[in-house]
Order: structure tokens, then C-alpha cells, then sequence
């Protein structure tokens, strides 16, 4: 990147020539929540409306899987984050970002 090149640039790189992306469910996102570095011992019959408590690295970790598993970069904000207080509303705000992008919008447009 010593050419002048940025991060964000990178990443538009990166996308070009991208196959469509697969939605996330709320199962795909129990399943990135079962990683071991996200929330150990996530039970499998996690309901969709069961109370999550994530600690920050936990959630650092989960929006890295994402980006790296579906290109989707999402930079929530602190009202977004107290949001995260369960499998469906964690699942909501990653396809909205998702929607977001798929529409041509950034991670600022959330």
C-alpha cells in the first residue's frame, strides 16, 4: 500500500468482480456465533429471541468472519451495538447492511 493506495480502496478492489453474495440467515449467523472465538459453547438450539450478551472482542471477531467470509464490511455504530440483543436482531442488522451494499451503499450508509 505504499503507493497511495488506501484500506477502503483495497476492499472496492476486492469486490470487483465478486459473485453475487449468499444471504444471511439466521442460521448462517447462529453458526458464525458458534465460533469458538465469538461465544464458546453456543447452544445449537439458541432461539432466535434469546438474550445475547457479546463482550467486545467477541463481537470484533464476528464482524471479521463476516467481512472475510462475505466480504461484508459493517461498521456499527454504538446504538447499532445495543441493538445486538439477539439472534434475530443481530441477523436484521447484518442483511440490512447486507441489502445496503447489494444496493450499491457503503458501510456509512447504514
Amino acid at each position: 500500500m505504499s503507493t497511495g493506495a488506501t484500506a477502503n480502496d483495497a476492499r472496492e478492489d476486492a469486490r470487483e468482480g465478486e459473485p453475487a453474495l449468499s444471504p444471511l440467515t439466521v442460521d448462517t449467523v447462529r453458526e458464525l456465533l458458534a465460533d469458538r472465538k465469538v461465544f464458546p459453547g453456543v447452544p445449537d438450539e439458541l432461539g432466535e429471541d434469546t438474550e445475547l450478551i457479546l463482550d467486545s472482542l467477541g463481537l470484533v471477531w464476528l464482524l471479521h468472519v463476516v467481512e472475510e467470509r462475505f466480504g461484508l464490511v459493517v461498521e456499527p455504530t454504538y446504538e447499532d451495538i445495543a441493538g445486538f440483543t439477539s439472534l434475530r436482531r443481530l441477523t436484521e442488522y447484518l442483511c440490512g447492511a447486507q441489502a445496503g451494499r447489494l444496493e450499491g451503499g457503503g458501510p456509512d450508509e447504514r
